[in-house]
Protein backbone atom coordinates (compact mmCIF):
# COMPACT_ATOMS: atom_id res chain seq x y z
CA UNK A 1 0.00 0.00 0.00
CA UNK A 2 2.84 2.40 0.73
CA UNK A 3 3.12 5.45 3.00
CA UNK A 4 0.23 7.93 3.24
CA UNK A 5 2.37 10.75 1.82
CA UNK A 6 2.44 9.03 -1.57
CA UNK A 7 -0.80 10.86 -2.36
CA UNK A 8 0.45 14.22 -1.09
CA UNK A 9 1.10 17.13 -3.40
CA UNK A 10 4.56 18.66 -3.27
CA UNK A 11 3.23 21.44 -1.04
CA UNK A 12 1.77 18.93 1.41
CA UNK A 13 4.89 16.79 1.33
CA UNK A 14 7.13 19.78 2.09
CA UNK A 15 5.39 20.23 5.43
CA UNK A 16 6.25 16.67 6.51
CA UNK A 17 9.09 16.18 9.01
CA UNK A 18 12.01 14.21 7.62
CA UNK A 19 11.94 11.81 10.56
CA UNK A 20 8.35 10.92 9.66
CA UNK A 21 9.12 9.75 6.12
CA UNK A 22 9.70 6.18 7.29
CA UNK A 23 11.83 5.20 4.28
CA UNK A 24 14.65 2.65 4.48
CA UNK A 25 17.50 1.41 2.35
CA UNK A 26 16.05 -2.08 2.55
CA UNK A 27 13.60 -2.70 -0.27
CA UNK A 28 14.78 0.31 -2.31
CA UNK A 29 16.96 0.52 -5.42
CA UNK A 30 19.84 1.39 -3.10
CA UNK A 31 20.14 -2.26 -2.07
CA UNK A 32 21.28 -3.34 -5.54
CA UNK A 33 23.62 -0.39 -5.89
CA UNK A 34 25.28 -1.07 -2.55
CA UNK A 35 25.52 -4.76 -3.48
CA UNK A 36 27.34 -3.79 -6.68
CA UNK A 37 29.79 -1.67 -4.69
CA UNK A 38 30.41 -4.64 -2.39
CA UNK A 39 31.00 -6.85 -5.45
CA UNK A 40 33.56 -4.38 -6.79
CA UNK A 41 35.37 -4.36 -3.45
CA UNK A 42 35.33 -8.17 -3.42
CA UNK A 43 36.74 -8.29 -6.95
CA UNK A 44 39.67 -6.24 -5.69
CA UNK A 45 40.16 -8.66 -2.80
CA UNK A 46 39.12 -6.06 -0.21
CA UNK A 47 37.34 -7.58 2.79
CA UNK A 48 36.30 -4.22 4.28
CA UNK A 49 32.65 -3.25 3.79
CA UNK A 50 31.38 0.25 4.66
CA UNK A 51 27.97 0.43 6.34
CA UNK A 52 25.17 2.76 5.25
CA UNK A 53 22.30 4.83 6.63
CA UNK A 54 19.87 7.44 5.32
CA UNK A 55 20.37 11.11 6.09
CA UNK A 56 19.76 14.50 4.44
CA UNK A 57 22.80 14.44 2.13
CA UNK A 58 25.72 12.36 0.90
CA UNK A 59 28.60 12.35 3.39
CA UNK A 60 31.14 10.21 5.22
CA UNK A 61 31.84 11.63 8.71
CA UNK A 62 35.38 11.97 10.02
CA UNK A 63 36.61 8.87 11.84
CA UNK A 64 33.61 6.83 10.71
CA UNK A 65 33.88 3.88 8.26
CA UNK A 66 30.29 4.34 7.11
CA UNK A 67 28.39 6.36 4.52
CA UNK A 68 25.25 8.50 4.71
CA UNK A 69 22.97 8.42 1.67
CA UNK A 70 20.37 11.13 0.96
CA UNK A 71 16.80 10.12 1.81
CA UNK A 72 15.39 10.96 -1.61
CA UNK A 73 17.17 8.00 -3.21
CA UNK A 74 15.12 5.59 -1.07
CA UNK A 75 11.82 6.31 -2.85
CA UNK A 76 10.83 7.48 -6.36
CA UNK A 77 8.31 9.99 -4.97
CA UNK A 78 11.02 11.68 -2.91
CA UNK A 79 13.34 11.68 -5.92
CA UNK A 80 10.65 13.53 -7.88
CA UNK A 81 10.38 16.09 -5.10
CA UNK A 82 14.15 16.55 -5.17
CA UNK A 83 13.97 17.06 -8.94
CA UNK A 84 11.19 19.61 -8.59
CA UNK A 85 13.02 21.51 -5.86
CA UNK A 86 16.62 21.35 -7.10
CA UNK A 87 16.18 20.54 -10.83
CA UNK A 88 18.23 17.37 -10.59
CA UNK A 89 18.73 14.29 -8.42
CA UNK A 90 22.33 13.78 -7.34
CA UNK A 91 23.01 10.05 -7.58
CA UNK A 92 19.58 9.44 -9.09
CA UNK A 93 20.76 7.18 -11.90
CA UNK A 94 22.40 3.81 -11.39
CA UNK A 95 25.74 4.95 -12.83
CA UNK A 96 25.61 8.31 -11.03
CA UNK A 97 24.91 6.63 -7.72
CA UNK A 98 27.78 4.16 -8.18
CA UNK A 99 30.17 7.03 -8.92
CA UNK A 100 29.33 8.66 -5.60
CA UNK A 101 29.33 5.35 -3.72
CA UNK A 102 32.86 4.61 -4.95
CA UNK A 103 33.99 8.07 -3.87
CA UNK A 104 32.44 7.78 -0.41
CA UNK A 105 33.86 4.27 -0.06
CA UNK A 106 37.28 5.89 -0.52
CA UNK A 107 36.59 8.11 2.49
CA UNK A 108 35.24 5.18 4.50
CA UNK A 109 38.26 2.95 3.86
CA UNK A 110 40.53 5.93 4.56
CA UNK A 111 38.86 6.21 7.98
CA UNK A 112 38.69 2.47 8.65
CA UNK A 113 42.43 1.93 8.24
CA UNK A 114 43.63 5.37 9.43
CA UNK A 115 45.36 5.83 6.09
CA UNK A 116 45.55 9.60 6.58
CA UNK A 117 48.36 9.01 9.09
CA UNK A 118 50.66 7.32 6.59
CA UNK A 119 53.67 9.36 5.58
CA UNK A 120 53.55 8.40 1.88
CA UNK A 121 49.86 9.21 1.67
CA UNK A 122 50.52 12.68 3.13
CA UNK A 123 53.42 13.20 0.75
CA UNK A 124 51.33 12.35 -2.32
CA UNK A 125 47.94 13.79 -1.42
CA UNK A 126 48.66 16.34 1.30
CA UNK A 127 47.64 16.47 4.93
CA UNK A 128 44.12 15.62 6.06
CA UNK A 129 44.54 18.34 8.66
CA UNK A 130 44.38 20.96 5.90
CA UNK A 131 41.25 23.03 6.58
CA UNK A 132 38.45 22.54 4.07
CA UNK A 133 37.98 25.73 2.06
CA UNK A 134 34.54 27.26 1.71
CA UNK A 135 35.40 27.90 -1.95
CA UNK A 136 38.14 26.73 -4.25
CA UNK A 137 39.35 27.65 -7.71
CA UNK A 138 39.86 24.48 -9.79
CA UNK A 139 42.46 24.15 -12.54
CA UNK A 140 40.54 22.29 -15.25
CA UNK A 141 43.62 21.29 -17.24
CA UNK A 142 45.72 20.00 -14.35
CA UNK A 143 46.92 16.44 -14.84
CA UNK A 144 47.92 16.03 -11.22
CA UNK A 145 44.41 14.94 -10.27
CA UNK A 146 42.05 12.25 -11.52
CA UNK A 147 38.70 13.17 -13.06
CA UNK A 148 35.72 11.46 -11.47
CA UNK A 149 33.02 13.63 -9.91
CA UNK A 150 32.10 17.03 -11.31
CA UNK A 151 33.75 20.34 -10.36
CA UNK A 152 37.26 18.83 -10.66
CA UNK A 153 36.44 17.71 -7.15
CA UNK A 154 39.78 16.02 -6.44
CA UNK A 155 41.33 19.50 -6.31
CA UNK A 156 39.18 20.71 -3.40
CA UNK A 157 41.07 19.01 -0.53
CA UNK A 158 43.67 16.24 0.07
CA UNK A 159 41.00 13.88 1.42
CA UNK A 160 38.83 14.44 -1.66
CA UNK A 161 41.86 13.82 -3.85
CA UNK A 162 42.37 10.46 -2.13
CA UNK A 163 38.67 9.50 -2.35
CA UNK A 164 38.50 10.44 -6.02
CA UNK A 165 41.68 8.50 -6.78
CA UNK A 166 40.31 5.47 -4.94
CA UNK A 167 37.03 5.72 -6.88
CA UNK A 168 38.83 5.71 -10.23
CA UNK A 169 41.01 2.80 -9.11
CA UNK A 170 37.99 0.81 -7.91
CA UNK A 171 35.86 1.33 -11.02
CA UNK A 172 36.25 -1.89 -13.06
CA UNK A 173 35.73 0.06 -16.30
CA UNK A 174 38.12 2.94 -15.68
CA UNK A 175 41.21 1.42 -17.40
CA UNK A 176 43.17 3.87 -15.29
CA UNK A 177 46.65 2.82 -16.37
CA UNK A 178 45.90 3.73 -19.99
CA UNK A 179 43.63 6.69 -19.21
CA UNK A 180 46.19 8.40 -16.98
CA UNK A 181 49.32 7.36 -18.83
CA UNK A 182 51.98 10.10 -18.48
CA UNK A 183 49.77 12.06 -16.04
CA UNK A 184 51.31 12.94 -12.64
CA UNK A 185 48.03 11.56 -11.21
CA UNK A 186 49.16 8.06 -12.26
CA UNK A 187 51.60 8.01 -9.35
CA UNK A 188 48.68 8.46 -6.95
CA UNK A 189 46.72 5.65 -8.61
CA UNK A 190 49.70 3.31 -8.43
CA UNK A 191 50.13 4.18 -4.76
CA UNK A 192 46.46 3.36 -4.07
CA UNK A 193 46.90 0.09 -5.98
CA UNK A 194 49.82 -0.96 -3.76
CA UNK A 195 48.15 0.36 -0.60
CA UNK A 196 44.95 -1.58 -1.22
CA UNK A 197 46.86 -4.77 -1.88
CA UNK A 198 48.61 -4.32 1.47
CA UNK A 199 45.41 -3.69 3.44
CA UNK A 200 42.93 -5.80 1.43
CA UNK A 201 42.59 -8.68 3.88
CA UNK A 202 43.50 -6.92 7.11
CA UNK A 203 40.80 -6.17 9.70
CA UNK A 204 39.74 -2.54 9.95
CA UNK A 205 41.31 -0.51 12.76
CA UNK A 206 38.16 1.57 13.28
CA UNK A 207 35.03 -0.54 13.72
CA UNK A 208 32.45 1.90 15.09
CA UNK A 209 28.91 1.71 13.68
CA UNK A 210 28.06 5.26 14.73
CA UNK A 211 25.32 7.00 12.76
CA UNK A 212 25.63 10.75 12.22
CA UNK A 213 22.40 12.68 11.56
CA UNK A 214 20.33 9.60 10.68
CA UNK A 215 17.05 10.41 8.97
CA UNK A 216 14.89 9.18 11.84
CA UNK A 217 16.41 11.86 14.12
CA UNK A 218 16.07 14.83 11.76
CA UNK A 219 13.03 16.84 12.86
CA UNK A 220 13.21 19.55 10.20
CA UNK A 221 10.44 19.62 7.66
CA UNK A 222 11.26 19.01 4.04
CA UNK A 223 10.39 22.66 3.41
CA UNK A 224 13.06 23.80 5.84
CA UNK A 225 15.52 21.30 4.39
CA UNK A 226 15.08 22.67 0.87
CA UNK A 227 15.16 26.27 2.07
CA UNK A 228 18.58 25.64 3.60
CA UNK A 229 19.74 23.77 0.52
CA UNK A 230 18.56 26.55 -1.77
CA UNK A 231 20.45 29.13 0.29
CA UNK A 232 23.59 27.00 0.10
CA UNK A 233 23.58 26.52 -3.67
CA UNK A 234 22.14 29.92 -4.47
CA UNK A 235 25.16 31.83 -3.20
CA UNK A 236 26.01 35.21 -4.66
CA UNK A 237 26.66 35.62 -8.35
CA UNK A 238 28.53 38.47 -10.00
CA UNK A 239 26.22 41.18 -11.33
CA UNK A 240 28.14 42.21 -14.44
CA UNK A 241 25.64 40.99 -17.03
CA UNK A 242 24.71 44.31 -18.65
CA UNK A 243 27.28 44.35 -21.42
CA UNK A 244 26.48 40.80 -22.58
CA UNK A 245 22.73 41.32 -22.27
CA UNK A 246 22.84 44.52 -24.33
CA UNK A 247 24.86 42.72 -26.97
CA UNK A 248 22.30 39.93 -27.16
CA UNK A 249 19.13 41.98 -26.85
CA UNK A 250 18.13 45.59 -27.56
CA UNK A 251 16.28 48.55 -26.11
CA UNK A 252 16.28 50.40 -29.46
CA UNK A 253 12.88 51.83 -30.58
CA UNK A 254 12.78 49.62 -33.70
CA UNK A 255 12.57 46.53 -31.48
CA UNK A 256 9.91 47.91 -29.15
CA UNK A 257 7.27 45.52 -30.50
CA UNK A 258 9.50 42.44 -30.25
CA UNK A 259 9.27 39.71 -27.63
CA UNK A 260 10.55 40.82 -24.23
CA UNK A 261 13.98 39.37 -23.52
CA UNK A 262 12.88 38.20 -20.08
CA UNK A 263 9.98 36.28 -21.61
CA UNK A 264 12.32 34.71 -24.16
CA UNK A 265 14.74 33.57 -21.43
CA UNK A 266 11.85 32.07 -19.48
CA UNK A 267 10.86 30.03 -22.56
CA UNK A 268 14.33 28.53 -23.04
CA UNK A 269 15.28 28.41 -19.36
CA UNK A 270 14.92 24.70 -18.73
CA UNK A 271 16.81 23.69 -21.87
CA UNK A 272 19.73 26.08 -21.44
CA UNK A 273 20.04 25.36 -17.71
CA UNK A 274 20.36 21.64 -18.38
CA UNK A 275 22.77 22.11 -21.29
CA UNK A 276 25.09 24.48 -19.40
CA UNK A 277 25.03 22.20 -16.34
CA UNK A 278 26.27 19.31 -18.48
CA UNK A 279 28.96 21.49 -20.06
CA UNK A 280 30.30 23.02 -16.85
CA UNK A 281 29.48 20.51 -14.12
CA UNK A 282 27.81 23.27 -12.11
CA UNK A 283 24.73 22.38 -10.07
CA UNK A 284 21.56 23.26 -11.99
CA UNK A 285 20.09 25.13 -9.05
CA UNK A 286 23.09 27.47 -9.01
CA UNK A 287 22.81 28.15 -12.75
CA UNK A 288 19.15 28.94 -12.21
CA UNK A 289 20.17 31.81 -9.93
CA UNK A 290 22.13 33.37 -12.79
CA UNK A 291 19.12 32.97 -15.06
CA UNK A 292 16.87 34.66 -12.50
CA UNK A 293 19.22 37.60 -12.20
CA UNK A 294 19.59 37.90 -15.97
CA UNK A 295 15.82 37.75 -16.46
CA UNK A 296 15.21 40.46 -13.88
CA UNK A 297 17.99 42.61 -15.30
CA UNK A 298 16.53 42.35 -18.82
CA UNK A 299 13.27 43.82 -17.51
CA UNK A 300 15.12 46.58 -15.66
CA UNK A 301 16.96 47.49 -18.86
CA UNK A 302 13.81 47.19 -21.01
CA UNK A 303 15.40 44.73 -23.44
CA UNK A 304 13.66 42.97 -26.33
CA UNK A 305 14.60 40.21 -28.73
CA UNK A 306 16.62 41.65 -31.62
CA UNK A 307 17.47 38.50 -33.57
CA UNK A 308 15.77 35.26 -34.57
CA UNK A 309 14.87 33.02 -31.60
CA UNK A 310 17.29 30.29 -32.72
CA UNK A 311 20.21 32.69 -33.12
CA UNK A 312 19.42 34.36 -29.81
CA UNK A 313 19.19 30.99 -28.01
CA UNK A 314 22.58 29.88 -29.33
CA UNK A 315 24.25 33.15 -28.38
CA UNK A 316 22.53 33.25 -24.99
CA UNK A 317 23.78 29.75 -24.19
CA UNK A 318 27.34 30.91 -24.89
CA UNK A 319 26.89 33.93 -22.61
CA UNK A 320 25.40 31.81 -19.83
CA UNK A 321 28.28 29.33 -20.07
CA UNK A 322 30.86 32.11 -19.92
CA UNK A 323 29.17 33.71 -16.92
CA UNK A 324 28.98 30.34 -15.18
CA UNK A 325 32.65 29.59 -15.81
CA UNK A 326 33.60 33.09 -14.67
CA UNK A 327 31.85 32.33 -11.42
CA UNK A 328 33.37 28.87 -11.16
CA UNK A 329 36.92 30.15 -11.59
CA UNK A 330 36.55 33.37 -9.66
CA UNK A 331 37.43 31.78 -6.33
CA UNK A 332 33.81 32.06 -5.21
CA UNK A 333 32.83 28.56 -6.25
CA UNK A 334 31.26 26.86 -3.27
CA UNK A 335 32.60 23.42 -2.45
CA UNK A 336 30.03 20.65 -2.10
CA UNK A 337 31.28 18.64 0.85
Amino acid sequence: MGPAWLKFTDEQLLDLRMCDLGVTIEGSVLEKRIAQLYDELAERGITFRPYFWLSDEWFTPDDVPGIAIPFYLAHPRLARLEQNQMFEVEGGTHSGCLRILRHEAGHAIDNAYLLQRRRNRRALFGSSATPYPEWYTPKPYSRSFVLHLDYWYAQSHPDEDFAETFAVWLNPRSDWRRRYHEWPALKKLEYVDVLMRETATKPALVTTKRLVDPLHRIRRTLREHYRRKAEYYGSEYPDFYDRDLRRLFSDAPEHAGSLRASRFITRIRQEVRRTVARATGVYQYTIDQVLEEMTARCDELGLQLAASPETAKTEFMVVLTVQTMNYLHSGRHRVVL
